[in-house]
């Protein structure tokens, strides 16, 4: 088991810390730059966030392609300079399921660090799962002993069982990642208005891969006797947060700890699926960059709905680069990282 971390067992960071967490996934490059407040926490003072799409046809093909690994590098080389300017201190940058399955992915972060001084290395499902915990551990309710956490990504689905350790803090029980993700669901099944029979295929499609983690670990059982909440970080959730919410633009502060009925969530997503791309562009909280994408993402969601009926589940806009910046903070007392990494 794998207890939620203190990020601040090591004494706490040292005066001047500055903190930057990269996270490139299979359709987003995110960066977040933080500073220490206390002994509680950190203040954002930079972030960036871009859709390059590096997964693009790696279901396919197996390799990135060209085009995909030049929006990465532009969008990286963005970050460097952030990070020089910023004058960051504690560094970490990290590569996920894109890089994991494509041939090339090792070939790929070479030419990152070559082009822009960013060194990235590739992490496993199960750490993507253990960071993830760690920045949403504040929203879980301690009351009920256990939980699901799931993060739908551009290129796989990781869904993470919990057990409750006391003081509020987390023991991963256990974890799977699904080859189950936006991207890859988005170019199979296509992003404009999708007939019933597809959206339909692709929930049944990420239930059947989540039946046998549900047989293994019995959750339904203690999800009747009322002992399971569902927290969920994702582009999925927090869209359909904040059409929930009739937001006019997306607010991370207001989406961010909301709560999602499951009748919404299919309700929501039904929708979504007969609108045709030029429609669902139009949404304030979808745009055009995310038009053909959210779709396959409420699909995976239904299926996680279907199989664990919690009723309602809690929406984080937070992930893996809080997850970073904590463990940075957690280490920085006895060890330094600057950028570029050593």
């Amino acid at each position: 088991m794998s207890p939620t971390p203190d990020p601040y067992a090591a004494g706490g960071p040292p005066a001047g810390a500055v903190y930057a967490a990269l996270d490139l996934g299979t359709n987003t490059c995110r960066l977040l730059v933080a500073r220490p407040t206390g002994s509680l926490g950190f203040r954002v003072v930079d972030a960036f966030s871009r859709i390059v799409r590096l997964g693009e046809r790696v279901a396919a093909t197996g390799e990135l392609t060209d085009d995909a690994m030049s929006r990465a590098v532009d969008a990286l080389g963005v970050c460097a300079a952030k990070l020089r300017r910023r004058g960051v201190t504690h560094f970490r940058g990290v590569a996920t399921e894109a890089c994991r399955k494509a041939r090339n992915g090792e070939d790929f972060l070479d030419r990152v660090e070559r082009d822009t001084g960013i060194n990235l290395e590739i992490i496993a499902p199960r750490e993507e799962a253990e960071l993830a915990l760690a920045s949403c551990a504040p929203l879980l309710d301690p009351r009920q002993p256990y939980a699901v956490l799931f993060d739908i990504g551009g290129g796989s689905t990781e869904v993470t069982w919990l057990s409750h350790a006391g003081d509020g803090r987390w023991d991963i029980i256990d974890s799977i990642s699904l080859p189950c993700g936006v991207v890859a669901f988005a170019e199979r099944f296509g992003g404009d208005a999708m007939p019933q029979a597809d959206y339909l295929r692709m929930v049944a499609e990420v239930a059947d891969r989540l039946i046998p983690f549900e047989q293994r670990h019995r959750i339904a059982p203690s999800i009747a006797a009322g002992q399971v909440q569902m927290l969920g970080t994702s582009g999925t959730v927090t869209t359909l947060s904040g059409l929930k919410l009739n937001l006019p633009r997306y607010d991370r502060r207001v989406v961010d700890g909301s709560w999602l009925d499951f009748t919404d969530i299919v309700r929501l997503s039904h929708a979504l699926a007969g609108l045709d791309f030029a429609g669902r562009a139009a949404q304030p909280c979808i745009g055009a960059e995310r038009a053909d994408l959210v779709v396959a993402g409420c699909a995976i969601l239904e299926a996680i709905c279907r199989i664990w009926p919690v009723g309602r589940l809690r929406v984080a806009d937070r992930g893996l680069r809080e997850g970073i910046i904590l463990g940075l903070m957690a280490r920085s007392a006895t060890t330094a990282g600057g950028w570029p990494r050593d």
